[in-house]
């Protein structure tokens, strides 16, 4: 009942998933990333204990094949499963039940997979493959979004929209953008709105936290402040340029 891209990027040490539904919250299920190890997203009839069990199999060198075949053995539900992993080195896997209802099926590549079930049709899942693989000069973040924003053009979840889900780690085990609209007429506009809103002091605050390689991070409130004014000032004058 979902689409999604998992994908890493070795330029930025960063991983991420962006995924969209016509179900309530998919964000607090499907996504799962581990810094350094991989990603994932379990969906159709979802079974969430894929998520830590198949981010410690990849935090264990597994591949991402690995991850599937490790995953989908002994569960007697996996024909109405979805999953699809990229792992450390930038290999991606998928498996499509044969009970997932239609449109449905996964496409990947290096530090890619794209994978939905529920859809308008095939192209969903291409837009938003090809559309990512194209706005390779984009920030992290707005790729991902613009690919999910071609998948939705195409027909996206051929129910409707809900909720969307936008979660990126880099070198932390804490997030560095976790976005969520977990009941939106429009959720990736939302989530589109809620990254143009994060750019500001949400960032600046952001850049300064401690970290596995500076455990203080910087506290003086007044270089943080500095930032923060900084970073609004240019929110404001990109909003001004774009009205």
């Amino acid at each position: 009942m979902t689409w999604s891209i998992v994908a890493r990027d070795p330029a930025g040490d960063a991983w991420g998933v962006a995924v969209a539904s016509r179900f309530f919250a998919v964000g607090s299920l499907c996504p799962h990333v581990r810094p350094g190890a991989g990603a994932l997203s379990t969906q159709a009839l979802i079974n969430p204990t894929y998520g830590p069990r198949g981010l410690d199999l990849l935090a264990g060198g597994a591949t991402a094949s690995d991850v599937i075949a490790g995953l989908i053995t002994g569960d007697e539900g996996r024909a109405a499963r979805q999953l699809h992993v990229v792992d450390a080195q930038g290999r991606a896997a998928a498996h499509t039940g044969a009970d997932c209802i239609g449109w449905c099926g996964h496409r990947g590549g290096e530090n890619l997979s794209v994978a939905g079930n529920m859809l308008a049709g095939p192209e969903v899942i291409d837009a938003t493959c090809e559309t990512y693989l194209k706005m390779a000069s984009l920030p992290f973040a707005e790729r991902l979004l613009t690919a999910m924003e071609a998948g939705e053009t195409a027909g996206g979840d051929k129910r409707g929209k809900q909720s969307a889900c936008l979660v990126i780690h880099t070198g932390e085990a804490y997030p560095s953008l976790s976005l969520r609209a977990d009941d939106h007429v429009d959720p990736l506009a939302e989530l589109r709105r809620l990254y143009r809103v994060s750019q500001g002091r949400y960032a600046a605050f952001m850049s300064f936290l401690p970290t596995r390689d500076n455990p203080c991070g910087v506290f003086d409130r007044a270089v943080i402040e500095a930032e923060v004014q900084r970073r609004e000032a240019m929110l404001a004058q990109a909003e001004k340029g774009a009205a």
